[in-house]
């Protein structure tokens, strides 16, 4: 009997890939994946504040993840470029809803923080 899938359950796949898309990184690295492929250290440079440790952490799960493809090429030093995988662009695309999303609601989030530093309720 096939188990209903309950992301409220700690061991449930569909919250793995919550928690992977939930990470603000890979939300990042996805954003910038979906507009053309690039090399580590150019997501590097465009993603402030993120260590090498951190996006190699990153890319690495979104690989095993079957999101993002990494091609290595034989120079000196290695070239590494990533790029999205058909999947991948099935998940950018609605990464891609959020982030207009939060574009077009940020006034309303920043006046609704405000409010509450304030110590006002909501009406």
């Amino acid at each position: 009997m096939l188990h209903r899938p309950d992301p409220f359950n700690a061991r449930c796949p569909t919250r793995q890939v919550l928690d992977r898309v939930g990470d603000k990184w890979a939300v990042l690295v996805l954003i910038l994946l979906e507009r053309e492929t690039l090399r580590f250290n150019e997501l590097r440079r465009r993603i402030e504040s993120i260590s090498q440790k951190m996006l190699s952490q990153t890319l690495k799960s979104l690989e095993r993840d079957g999101l993002v493809t990494r091609r290595a090429f034989a120079t000196v030093p290695v070239t590494v470029e990533y790029s999205l995988t058909p999947l991948g662009r099935t998940l950018a695309g609605t990464v891609a809803a959020l982030t207009q999303w939060a574009e077009s609601h940020i006034g309303e989030i920043e006046a609704a923080q405000r409010r509450y530093d304030r110590g006002e309720t909501a009406a």
